[in-house]
C-alpha cells in the first residue's frame, strides 16, 4: 500500500478522529433509580440512571437509522454510547421492552414478545435485580443473597462493545482461553459488529495489543510487545485521566485503566474506521470530549507501512543499515511498501556481527524464538552462530535476561520518542559492512 493511499486515509481519518458518532438516545422518563427488579420493565423513553448520575441505560436509535437498541451512555453526554446489548439483532421499531424471564434472565423483547437479546445467565435467580453501577457496568444479581463481584450472575463488563471504560478489562484467560476484546461498529449509524477488532495477540509468548481487520485478518496497528515495563510502542507519560494497569501472570493477561481525578472521565473507543481513540472530558469545565491520543495517527503507526527491513521515522521510511530499497523507483515517489533487501548477503563467515538500532519499536513477532533465561551476551552468541538468525534483542528491559531472535524479514519498526522505555535491536551484517557501532562476539 503506497504512501498516497495512506495520506488519503489519514486525511479521512483526521476528520473522524476528533468527532464522536451522532447518537440520539430515546431520552424521556427516567425511573429515578439505578435498579430494576422482578415484575418491572423498561420501554422506549424510560431509563435507569447510575446513583452518581454518570451513566444512563435505555433504548436509543443511532443517527439516520430506523432501528433501535438497548444501550448505555453518559447521562451528561448522551451521544457517547459505551455499550450496546442487541447489536447483532436490532429492533425494527421503538417498541422494545427490557424485562426478566421467569428464571431471572434479563431479556429484550420485540413487539411480538420475541427475544432479541438475553443475558443468558447460567444460574436461576429467585429474586433477580439488574443495577447500573457508577462505573457504567450493568450487573445482574440475586437480591436474596449478599452482593459482591463474585455474586454477579452476569455483567456487561464481560461483554464489551466498541468501548473500554475505567475498571473494565481487555483480557485473555490463559487457562480457559476466554478472550474479551473491542469490536468496532459497522458504521456511525450501525452498532452491529464491524470490520475491526482490538485485542491481545499472544501467539509468540509475549503479549501485544493489535487492531485487526476481521475479514482479511490484516493488522492495522500494533502496540509493540510487552517489554517488562510497558507495551513498547505506547507513550509512557503519566496522566491522571488515564492510568494503564497491566496484569501478566500464569492465569491471565489483561489490560485496563483507571482515572485518578474524579472530575475527569476517559473512554477508549475503536471507531468504525479501525482507529483506536482515547477520549477525555473534564466535567467541572464542560461536557466536550477531547481526543487524548489515537492509533494509528500517522504513517509510522500503520502496520508495516515501510515494508520489510525498514524503519519509520517522522512519516518517512529508511532502510536498515546494510539494506537497500527493493524497488528504488517506487521509493523515489514515496511508495515504501516494497521494503528493503540486503545490500550484501550474509554468509555466516568469520567476522560477521551486529549493527545497533537504538530507541526502536521492535519488529513484529512473526518468525521469532524467545528464551526468557538467556542474557543479552548469550543471545548475541546464539544468534551469531545460527546463520538463519537475522536480528536479536533483549525481551525484558527490567534485567539482563530474555532473548528474542528473528529469523525472517523485520516488519513494522519505528523510531520511538524520548520518554519511552526503549529497546535496542541488533541486526546481523556482513563483515564488510560493520561500522563503529558493532556488537560482535
Amino acid at each position: 500500500m503506497g504512501l498516497e493511499f495512506r495520506r488519503g486515509h489519514l486525511q479521512t481519518m483526521a476528520k473522524i478522529t476528533f468527532s464522536i458518532s451522532i447518537i440520539v438516545p430515546m431520552i424521556g422518563l427516567s425511573l429515578a433509580t439505578d435498579t430494576l427488579g422482578m415484575n418491572r420493565s423498561i420501554s422506549h423513553g424510560e431509563t435507569l440512571v447510575s446513583s452518581d448520575q454518570t451513566f444512563e441505560l435505555g433504548f436509543f436509535t443511532p443517527g439516520n437509522s430506523s432501528k433501535s437498541y438497548l444501550g448505555i451512555w453518559y447521562k451528561f453526554s448522551p451521544k457517547m454510547v459505551v455499550w450496546v446489548a442487541n447489536r447483532n439483532n436490532p429492533l425494527a421499531d421503538r417498541k422494545g421492552v427490557l424485562t426478566f424471564t421467569n428464571v431471572g434472565n434479563l431479556v429484550v423483547l420485540n413487539q411480538s414478545n420475541g427475544v432479541v437479546w438475553s443475558s443468558e445467565s447460567s444460574r436461576v435467580l429467585r429474586n433477580p435485580i439488574v443495577q447500573l453501577l457508577d462505573s457504567g457496568n450493568l450487573v445482574l444479581l440475586d437480591n436474596s443473597v449478599s452482593s459482591s463481584d463474585e455474586s454477579y450472575s452476569w455483567q456487561s463488563f464481560d461483554y464489551p462493545s466498541d468501548t473500554l471504560l475505567a475498571g473494565m478489562k481487555l483480557v485473555l484467560n490463559l487457562k480457559t482461553g476466554l478472550e474479551r476484546r473491542l469490536t468496532a461498529w459497522k458504521s456511525m449509524d450501525d452498532p452491529s459488529p464491524g470490520d475491526y477488532v482490538h485485542g491481545l495477540n499472544y501467539s509468540q509468548g509475549l503479549p501485544q495489543y493489535e487492531v485487526v481487520q476481521v475479514d482479511s485478518h490484516r493488522k492495522i496497528f500494533r502496540t509493540g510487545q510487552w517489554n517488562g515495563v510497558q507495551f513498547v510502542g505506547l507513550p509512557s507519560d503519566s496522566n491522571p485521566a488515564y492510568v494503564p494497569i497491566f496484569v501478566y501472570n500464569e492465569t491471565e493477561i489483561s489490560y485496563m485503566f483507571e482515572v485518578q481525578n474524579r472530575q475527569l472521565f476517559s473512554t477508549m473507543k475503536l471507531n468504525y474506521l479501525g482507529v483506536l481513540q482515547i477520549f477525555v472530558v473534564n466535567r467541572s469545565k464542560s461536557a466536550t470530549w477531547n481526543v487524548m491520543c489515537a492509533f494509528p495517527s500517522d504513517l509510522c503507526d500503520f502496520y508495516g507501512s515501510c515494508g520489510a527491513n525498514a524503519i519509520c521515522s517522522s512519516n518517512l521510511c529508511e532502510c536498515v543499515k546494510g539494506f537497500m530499497p527493493k524497488l528504488p523507483d517506487e521509493w523515489a515517489v514515496r511508495d515504501f511498501s516494497g521494503g528493503c533487501k540486503r545490500t550484501i548477503p550474509t554468509n555466516c563467515s568469520k567476522g560477521e556481527g551486529f549493527s545497533e538500532i537504538n530507541k526502536v519499536k521492535l519488529p513484529d513477532l512473526l518468525e521469532v524464538t524467545l528464551n526468557r533465561s538467556m542474557s543479552l551476551k548469550e543471545c548475541n552468541d546464539e544468534c551469531l552462530k545460527n546463520c538463519s538468525c537475522v536480528a536479536y534483542a533483549n525481551s525484558d528491559i527490567t534485567g539482563d535476561s530474555g532473548c528474542l531472535m528473528w529469523f525472517g524479514d523485520l516488519i513494522d519498526m519505528r523510531v520511538l520518542e524520548e520518554g519511552n522505555y526503549v529497546q535496542t535491536l541488533y541486526v546481523r551484517l556482513s563483515a564488510s559492512e560493520l561500522g563503529i557501532h558493532t556488537y560482535a562476539s
